[in-house]
Protein backbone atom coordinates (compact mmCIF):
# COMPACT_ATOMS: atom_id res chain seq x y z
CA UNK A 1 0.00 0.00 0.00
CA UNK A 2 1.04 3.68 -0.99
CA UNK A 3 1.63 6.11 1.87
CA UNK A 4 -1.49 7.89 1.01
CA UNK A 5 -3.52 4.23 2.29
CA UNK A 6 -2.19 5.17 5.89
CA UNK A 7 -4.44 7.18 7.99
CA UNK A 8 -3.93 10.57 9.72
CA UNK A 9 -0.21 10.02 10.38
CA UNK A 10 1.49 12.57 8.45
CA UNK A 11 4.11 13.21 10.86
CA UNK A 12 5.40 9.45 10.28
CA UNK A 13 4.65 9.75 6.87
CA UNK A 14 6.89 12.68 6.08
CA UNK A 15 10.05 11.29 7.89
CA UNK A 16 10.11 8.19 6.17
CA UNK A 17 9.50 9.88 3.06
CA UNK A 18 12.71 12.04 3.65
CA UNK A 19 14.93 9.28 4.47
CA UNK A 20 13.66 7.37 1.05
CA UNK A 21 14.69 10.63 -0.75
CA UNK A 22 17.61 11.60 1.22
CA UNK A 23 18.83 7.85 0.82
CA UNK A 24 19.46 8.00 4.42
CA UNK A 25 17.48 4.77 5.29
CA UNK A 26 18.13 3.53 8.66
CA UNK A 27 18.65 -0.09 9.44
CA UNK A 28 15.77 -0.36 11.82
CA UNK A 29 12.90 1.64 12.64
CA UNK A 30 10.13 1.31 15.88
CA UNK A 31 6.86 2.13 15.14
CA UNK A 32 4.99 2.40 18.72
CA UNK A 33 1.64 4.15 19.46
CA UNK A 34 -1.91 2.66 20.30
CA UNK A 35 -3.92 -0.65 18.92
CA UNK A 36 -5.78 0.62 15.77
CA UNK A 37 -2.96 3.57 15.13
CA UNK A 38 -1.88 1.79 11.74
CA UNK A 39 1.44 1.07 12.59
CA UNK A 40 1.25 -2.22 9.89
CA UNK A 41 -0.33 0.04 7.54
CA UNK A 42 2.58 2.12 8.12
CA UNK A 43 5.72 -0.57 7.97
CA UNK A 44 3.78 -2.01 5.13
CA UNK A 45 3.81 1.34 2.88
CA UNK A 46 7.36 1.31 4.40
CA UNK A 47 8.09 -1.70 2.93
CA UNK A 48 6.37 -1.06 -0.58
CA UNK A 49 8.45 2.04 -1.00
CA UNK A 50 11.65 0.35 -0.36
CA UNK A 51 10.80 -2.80 -2.41
CA UNK A 52 9.35 -0.52 -5.67
CA UNK A 53 11.45 -1.48 -9.24
CA UNK A 54 10.57 2.45 -10.17
CA UNK A 55 11.49 4.60 -7.32
CA UNK A 56 8.77 6.94 -7.49
CA UNK A 57 9.38 10.01 -6.46
CA UNK A 58 8.60 11.90 -3.60
CA UNK A 59 9.81 8.62 -1.83
CA UNK A 60 6.81 6.67 -2.51
CA UNK A 61 5.06 3.20 -4.02
CA UNK A 62 4.46 3.33 -7.12
CA UNK A 63 1.92 0.97 -6.74
CA UNK A 64 2.02 -0.68 -9.83
CA UNK A 65 5.17 -2.11 -10.58
CA UNK A 66 5.93 -6.09 -9.70
CA UNK A 67 7.79 -5.24 -6.82
CA UNK A 68 4.87 -3.25 -5.59
CA UNK A 69 2.16 -5.80 -6.57
CA UNK A 70 4.27 -8.61 -4.92
CA UNK A 71 4.41 -6.59 -1.73
CA UNK A 72 0.60 -6.05 -2.00
CA UNK A 73 0.44 -9.83 -1.59
CA UNK A 74 3.20 -10.50 1.12
CA UNK A 75 4.91 -12.90 -1.90
CA UNK A 76 7.46 -10.57 -2.41
CA UNK A 77 11.11 -12.70 -2.04
CA UNK A 78 12.79 -9.42 -0.15
CA UNK A 79 10.23 -8.99 2.40
CA UNK A 80 9.88 -11.08 5.49
CA UNK A 81 6.37 -10.33 7.55
CA UNK A 82 6.87 -12.20 11.30
CA UNK A 83 3.65 -12.25 13.55
CA UNK A 84 3.30 -13.70 17.20
CA UNK A 85 1.71 -16.78 16.98
CA UNK A 86 0.52 -19.14 19.83
CA UNK A 87 2.57 -22.19 20.07
CA UNK A 88 -0.76 -24.46 18.29
CA UNK A 89 -0.85 -22.50 15.23
CA UNK A 90 -0.68 -24.30 12.25
CA UNK A 91 0.67 -23.80 8.72
CA UNK A 92 -3.36 -22.66 7.69
CA UNK A 93 -3.48 -20.26 10.65
CA UNK A 94 -0.38 -18.04 10.14
CA UNK A 95 -2.01 -18.25 5.93
CA UNK A 96 -5.01 -17.00 7.27
CA UNK A 97 -3.29 -14.51 9.91
CA UNK A 98 -0.90 -12.95 6.59
CA UNK A 99 -4.07 -13.45 4.39
CA UNK A 100 -6.06 -10.86 6.40
CA UNK A 101 -3.09 -8.99 6.84
CA UNK A 102 -2.56 -8.43 3.18
CA UNK A 103 -6.39 -7.73 2.88
CA UNK A 104 -6.12 -5.04 5.24
CA UNK A 105 -4.09 -3.60 7.45
CA UNK A 106 -5.86 -2.50 9.94
CA UNK A 107 -7.64 -5.68 10.86
CA UNK A 108 -7.13 -6.78 14.27
CA UNK A 109 -5.32 -9.65 14.43
CA UNK A 110 -6.32 -11.92 16.94
CA UNK A 111 -4.36 -14.44 19.31
CA UNK A 112 -6.90 -17.34 17.80
CA UNK A 113 -8.88 -17.38 14.34
CA UNK A 114 -9.94 -20.43 15.31
CA UNK A 115 -14.17 -19.85 14.51
CA UNK A 116 -15.00 -21.48 17.90
CA UNK A 117 -15.31 -18.54 20.53
CA UNK A 118 -14.76 -19.66 23.90
CA UNK A 119 -11.91 -17.52 24.48
CA UNK A 120 -9.01 -20.83 24.54
CA UNK A 121 -6.83 -19.41 22.03
CA UNK A 122 -3.17 -19.37 23.47
CA UNK A 123 -1.33 -16.12 23.81
CA UNK A 124 0.53 -14.89 20.97
CA UNK A 125 4.30 -14.53 21.09
CA UNK A 126 7.96 -14.47 19.03
CA UNK A 127 9.76 -17.60 19.84
CA UNK A 128 13.40 -18.39 19.35
CA UNK A 129 13.12 -21.28 17.06
CA UNK A 130 10.97 -18.94 14.47
CA UNK A 131 13.19 -15.84 15.10
CA UNK A 132 16.19 -17.88 13.67
CA UNK A 133 14.05 -19.44 10.79
CA UNK A 134 12.33 -16.63 9.87
CA UNK A 135 14.72 -13.32 10.43
CA UNK A 136 18.08 -14.67 11.26
CA UNK A 137 18.11 -16.99 8.64
CA UNK A 138 16.85 -15.19 5.47
CA UNK A 139 18.33 -11.59 6.36
CA UNK A 140 21.94 -12.68 6.47
CA UNK A 141 21.92 -13.22 2.62
CA UNK A 142 22.09 -10.19 0.22
CA UNK A 143 18.56 -9.06 -1.63
CA UNK A 144 17.31 -11.32 -4.28
CA UNK A 145 15.61 -8.72 -6.32
CA UNK A 146 15.44 -5.72 -5.16
CA UNK A 147 17.87 -2.90 -3.32
CA UNK A 148 16.46 -3.72 0.24
CA UNK A 149 15.77 -6.37 1.84
CA UNK A 150 12.76 -5.92 4.75
CA UNK A 151 12.08 -7.48 7.80
CA UNK A 152 8.50 -6.53 9.59
CA UNK A 153 8.37 -7.67 13.18
CA UNK A 154 4.58 -7.34 14.41
CA UNK A 155 4.36 -6.37 18.64
CA UNK A 156 7.65 -7.10 19.06
CA UNK A 157 6.83 -6.88 23.05
CA UNK A 158 5.83 -10.36 22.94
CA UNK A 159 8.98 -11.13 21.96
CA UNK A 160 10.64 -14.51 24.23
CA UNK A 161 13.83 -13.05 26.19
CA UNK A 162 16.15 -15.76 23.99
CA UNK A 163 14.24 -14.72 20.66
CA UNK A 164 14.75 -11.10 21.76
CA UNK A 165 18.64 -11.94 22.63
CA UNK A 166 18.62 -13.81 19.33
CA UNK A 167 17.36 -10.90 16.86
CA UNK A 168 19.92 -8.24 19.24
CA UNK A 169 22.88 -10.16 17.21
CA UNK A 170 21.33 -9.43 14.11
CA UNK A 171 20.69 -6.01 14.92
CA UNK A 172 23.79 -5.25 15.82
CA UNK A 173 25.60 -6.81 12.56
CA UNK A 174 22.75 -6.48 10.10
CA UNK A 175 23.73 -7.20 6.40
CA UNK A 176 23.95 -4.32 3.50
CA UNK A 177 20.62 -3.57 2.47
CA UNK A 178 18.83 -4.83 5.67
CA UNK A 179 16.20 -2.76 7.09
CA UNK A 180 14.51 -4.17 10.13
CA UNK A 181 10.45 -2.39 10.85
CA UNK A 182 9.73 -3.10 14.62
CA UNK A 183 6.03 -2.65 15.54
CA UNK A 184 4.49 -2.36 19.43
CA UNK A 185 2.24 -0.88 21.46
CA UNK A 186 3.88 -1.50 24.64
CA UNK A 187 7.42 0.04 23.60
CA UNK A 188 7.97 -0.57 28.33
CA UNK A 189 8.45 -4.55 27.31
CA UNK A 190 10.96 -4.35 24.85
CA UNK A 191 14.60 -4.82 25.51
CA UNK A 192 16.08 -1.38 26.07
CA UNK A 193 19.28 -2.48 24.08
CA UNK A 194 16.65 -3.38 21.02
CA UNK A 195 14.74 0.15 21.61
CA UNK A 196 18.25 1.93 21.14
CA UNK A 197 19.01 0.51 17.79
CA UNK A 198 16.36 1.57 16.20
CA UNK A 199 14.29 4.96 14.94
CA UNK A 200 11.56 5.87 16.87
CA UNK A 201 8.58 6.84 14.97
CA UNK A 202 5.59 7.48 17.23
CA UNK A 203 1.86 7.31 15.88
CA UNK A 204 -0.73 9.03 17.34
CA UNK A 205 -3.94 7.70 17.81
CA UNK A 206 -6.75 8.16 15.12
CA UNK A 207 -9.20 11.50 14.82
CA UNK A 208 -12.60 10.36 14.79
CA UNK A 209 -13.40 12.23 11.10
CA UNK A 210 -10.72 10.09 9.52
CA UNK A 211 -11.82 6.50 11.10
CA UNK A 212 -15.34 8.09 9.70
CA UNK A 213 -13.63 8.50 6.30
CA UNK A 214 -11.82 5.37 6.32
CA UNK A 215 -15.41 3.40 7.05
CA UNK A 216 -16.51 4.73 4.37
CA UNK A 217 -14.13 4.24 1.75
CA UNK A 218 -12.31 1.25 2.78
CA UNK A 219 -15.79 -0.65 4.42
CA UNK A 220 -18.51 0.45 2.88
CA UNK A 221 -20.06 1.70 5.69
CA UNK A 222 -22.91 4.27 5.17
CA UNK A 223 -21.82 7.90 6.87
CA UNK A 224 -24.45 8.21 9.01
CA UNK A 225 -23.65 4.75 10.85
CA UNK A 226 -19.75 5.19 10.38
CA UNK A 227 -20.46 8.60 12.51
CA UNK A 228 -21.99 6.90 15.23
CA UNK A 229 -19.57 3.79 15.10
CA UNK A 230 -15.80 6.12 14.60
CA UNK A 231 -16.37 8.06 18.18
CA UNK A 232 -17.07 4.96 19.89
CA UNK A 233 -13.28 3.31 18.70
CA UNK A 234 -10.84 5.54 20.45
CA UNK A 235 -8.80 6.30 17.80
CA UNK A 236 -8.49 2.73 16.69
CA UNK A 237 -9.24 1.92 13.40
CA UNK A 238 -9.40 -2.05 13.68
CA UNK A 239 -11.61 -1.10 16.77
CA UNK A 240 -14.01 0.35 13.95
CA UNK A 241 -13.88 -2.27 11.61
CA UNK A 242 -14.57 -5.40 14.12
CA UNK A 243 -17.45 -3.00 15.54
CA UNK A 244 -18.86 -2.25 11.64
CA UNK A 245 -18.36 -6.00 11.22
CA UNK A 246 -20.44 -6.93 14.16
CA UNK A 247 -24.24 -7.71 13.13
CA UNK A 248 -24.96 -7.61 16.52
CA UNK A 249 -23.14 -4.31 18.16
CA UNK A 250 -26.82 -2.39 17.99
CA UNK A 251 -28.60 -4.95 20.23
CA UNK A 252 -24.92 -5.57 22.49
CA UNK A 253 -25.22 -1.64 23.17
CA UNK A 254 -28.74 -2.16 24.48
CA UNK A 255 -27.71 -4.31 26.65
CA UNK A 256 -25.25 -2.37 28.25
CA UNK A 257 -28.10 0.22 28.37
CA UNK A 258 -30.34 -2.10 29.85
CA UNK A 259 -27.46 -3.50 32.51
CA UNK A 260 -27.06 0.19 33.31
CA UNK A 261 -30.72 0.39 34.49
CA UNK A 262 -30.80 -2.66 36.11
CA UNK A 263 -27.24 -2.27 38.73
CA UNK A 264 -29.19 1.47 39.55
CA UNK A 265 -32.57 0.52 40.05
CA UNK A 266 -32.49 -3.25 40.92
CA UNK A 267 -36.09 -4.45 39.99
CA UNK A 268 -36.66 -7.97 40.09
CA UNK A 269 -38.78 -7.80 37.09
CA UNK A 270 -35.27 -6.66 35.27
CA UNK A 271 -32.80 -9.15 36.45
CA UNK A 272 -33.13 -11.15 33.37
CA UNK A 273 -30.13 -9.16 31.93
CA UNK A 274 -27.62 -10.78 34.34
CA UNK A 275 -28.71 -14.29 32.34
CA UNK A 276 -28.44 -12.51 29.34
CA UNK A 277 -24.61 -10.84 29.74
CA UNK A 278 -23.61 -14.47 31.94
CA UNK A 279 -24.26 -16.21 28.58
CA UNK A 280 -21.82 -14.03 26.65
CA UNK A 281 -18.52 -16.28 25.53
CA UNK A 282 -15.68 -15.04 27.43
CA UNK A 283 -14.77 -13.01 24.27
CA UNK A 284 -18.55 -11.60 23.80
CA UNK A 285 -18.11 -10.54 27.40
CA UNK A 286 -14.81 -8.61 26.99
CA UNK A 287 -16.57 -6.90 24.16
CA UNK A 288 -19.43 -5.98 26.56
CA UNK A 289 -17.38 -4.67 28.88
CA UNK A 290 -15.71 -2.33 26.22
CA UNK A 291 -19.03 -1.12 25.36
CA UNK A 292 -19.82 -0.37 28.95
CA UNK A 293 -16.79 1.41 29.47
CA UNK A 294 -17.78 4.04 26.72
CA UNK A 295 -20.94 4.96 28.53
CA UNK A 296 -19.45 4.91 31.35
CA UNK A 297 -16.45 7.41 30.04
CA UNK A 298 -19.51 9.48 28.59
CA UNK A 299 -20.89 9.66 31.87
CA UNK A 300 -17.42 11.13 32.74
CA UNK A 301 -17.64 13.65 29.84
CA UNK A 302 -21.00 14.73 30.24
CA UNK A 303 -20.86 15.60 34.26
CA UNK A 304 -17.66 17.33 33.76
CA UNK A 305 -18.13 19.23 30.27
CA UNK A 306 -22.06 19.37 30.37
CA UNK A 307 -23.97 19.53 27.14
CA UNK A 308 -20.93 21.08 25.04
CA UNK A 309 -19.51 17.57 25.70
CA UNK A 310 -18.23 14.76 22.86
CA UNK A 311 -19.52 11.62 23.48
CA UNK A 312 -18.60 8.46 22.18
CA UNK A 313 -22.22 7.47 22.15
CA UNK A 314 -23.63 10.54 20.36
CA UNK A 315 -27.07 8.98 19.61
CA UNK A 316 -27.34 7.38 23.53
CA UNK A 317 -27.05 11.59 24.67
CA UNK A 318 -30.68 11.45 26.16
CA UNK A 319 -29.92 8.03 28.11
CA UNK A 320 -26.58 9.62 29.02
CA UNK A 321 -28.19 13.09 30.32
CA UNK A 322 -30.83 10.63 32.15
CA UNK A 323 -28.13 8.88 34.14
CA UNK A 324 -25.91 11.73 35.05
CA UNK A 325 -29.19 13.74 36.11
CA UNK A 326 -30.42 10.81 38.41
CA UNK A 327 -26.37 9.95 39.84
CA UNK A 328 -25.57 13.71 41.10
CA UNK A 329 -23.32 11.45 44.01
CA UNK A 330 -22.02 8.59 41.87
CA UNK A 331 -18.63 7.87 41.77
CA UNK A 332 -18.53 7.78 37.78
CA UNK A 333 -14.31 7.11 37.83
CA UNK A 334 -14.96 3.87 40.26
CA UNK A 335 -17.46 2.00 37.67
CA UNK A 336 -15.00 2.48 35.14
CA UNK A 337 -12.76 0.91 37.52
CA UNK A 338 -15.14 -1.83 38.53
CA UNK A 339 -16.11 -2.30 34.70
CA UNK A 340 -11.68 -2.39 33.87
CA UNK A 341 -11.73 -5.33 37.19
CA UNK A 342 -14.26 -7.25 35.43
CA UNK A 343 -12.67 -7.47 32.32
CA UNK A 344 -9.88 -8.34 33.67
CA UNK A 345 -11.41 -11.53 35.94
CA UNK A 346 -13.03 -12.68 32.80
CA UNK A 347 -9.36 -12.76 31.42
CA UNK A 348 -8.16 -14.47 33.91
CA UNK A 349 -11.37 -17.49 33.88
CA UNK A 350 -12.82 -16.76 36.98
CA UNK A 351 -16.12 -17.32 36.67
CA UNK A 352 -18.32 -15.34 34.39
CA UNK A 353 -21.87 -15.69 35.58
CA UNK A 354 -20.02 -14.90 39.09
CA UNK A 355 -18.47 -11.68 38.05
CA UNK A 356 -21.51 -10.53 35.86
CA UNK A 357 -23.59 -10.53 39.26
CA UNK A 358 -20.78 -9.03 41.67
CA UNK A 359 -20.66 -6.40 39.19
CA UNK A 360 -23.81 -5.31 39.22
CA UNK A 361 -24.39 -5.01 42.41
CA UNK A 362 -20.97 -2.81 42.62
CA UNK A 363 -22.02 -0.82 40.17
CA UNK A 364 -25.40 0.14 41.66
CA UNK A 365 -22.88 1.19 45.44
CA UNK A 366 -20.82 3.32 43.07
CA UNK A 367 -24.58 4.82 41.76
CA UNK A 368 -25.70 5.33 44.76
CA UNK A 369 -23.34 5.46 47.52
CA UNK A 370 -19.79 6.49 46.13
CA UNK A 371 -16.90 4.49 46.27
CA UNK A 372 -17.19 0.95 46.25
CA UNK A 373 -15.29 -2.57 47.28
CA UNK A 374 -13.65 -3.80 44.41
CA UNK A 375 -15.53 -7.12 42.24
CA UNK A 376 -12.91 -9.44 43.60
CA UNK A 377 -12.29 -9.11 47.65
CA UNK A 378 -9.64 -11.97 48.48
CA UNK A 379 -11.25 -14.36 51.25
CA UNK A 380 -7.83 -13.50 53.57
CA UNK A 381 -9.48 -9.65 53.48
Amino acid sequence: MPFADVLDQPRAVEALRRALVSGRVAHAYLVYGPDGAGKKALALAFAQALLCDRNAPGGDACGVCNGCLKVRKLAHPDLHVVLPLPSDADEDDVKARLARLADEPYAALSPSLRKKDDGAGKQAFHSTERMNEEVRRPMVYQPLEAKHKVAILVDVDVMRPEAANAFLKLLEEPSEGAVFILTTSRTDRVLPTILSRCQPLRLDALADDAVAAALVARAGVPAAEAAVLAPMAGGSMARALELAADPDVAAQRELVLRFFRYAFVRKPEQAAVLDDVAALSREGFKRFCDLALHFAHDLVRYRTLGPTAVLANADQRSAVEGFVGNLPHADLHGMVERLEEARSLVERNVSLSLVVRVLAVRLGEAMHYGPCAPVFVPLAA
